[in-house]
C-alpha cells in the first residue's frame, strides 16, 4: 500500500500574518478561501498554501521555513511506521480543532513535513466536479 497519497497542503510560518497574507492576495493574485485568528488559507492549482502566525511550539523554526502537508489514510499506521524507520516528531500526532489529525516530522535536512488525516464529510464540501473545500464555517 502507497503511504503518502498526495501533496494536501504547503505552509509558510509567518512573523505578520497579515503582511503575508497582503502579499499572496495582492501582489500575486491568490484568491484567499478561509481566514482565522492564526492562520490565512489561500487554493492554488487544487494545493492549499497555508500561512500560519508563527507560535511557541514552533519557535525554533524560522519564519522562512515552508512545510509540506501530505494526505494519509490513516496518520497513526503512517506515524508508526515512520518511527520504526528512525523518523522523529517534532510535534505529536494530534487532533486539531477543524478536525485534520496530524503529525510533524522533519526530513535530513531539517526541512519540515507533515502528515494529515482529514474527516472529509464533517469539514469538507464536495462539488459536483469533485472539488473539495473547506467549509465556510466550523
Amino acid at each position: 500500500m502507497k503511504m503518502i497519497k498526495t501533496v494536501w497542503c504547503t505552509t509558510f510560518y509567518v512573523s505578520s500574518l497579515e503582511k503575508a497574507a497582503k502579499f499572496y492576495e495582492e501582489t500575486l493574485g491568490l484568491e484567499k478561501k478561509y481566514e482565522y485568528s492564526s492562520y490565512v488559507g489561500f487554493e492554488c492549482g487544487g494545493v492549499e498554501l497555508e500561512l500560519i502566525l508563527k507560535l511557541k511550539e514552533v519557535q525554533k523554526i524560522s519564519p522562512a521555513s515552508p512545510s509540506v502537508e501530505f494526505l494519509v489514510d490513516d496518520v497513526k499506521k503512517v506515524c508508526d511506521e515512520l518511527k520504526s524507520k528512525g523518523v522523529r516528531f517534532i510535534k505529536e500526532l494530534h487532533e486539531e480543532p477543524w478536525g485534520e489529525k496530524q503529525a510533524t516530522f522533519t526530513n535530513p535536512d531539517g526541512n519540515i513535513l507533515e502528515i494529515t488525516q482529514i474527516n472529509w464529510e464533517k469539514y469538507f464540501t464536495v462539488s459536483a466536479e469533485g472539488v473539495k473545500r473547506r467549509r465556510e464555517t466550523q
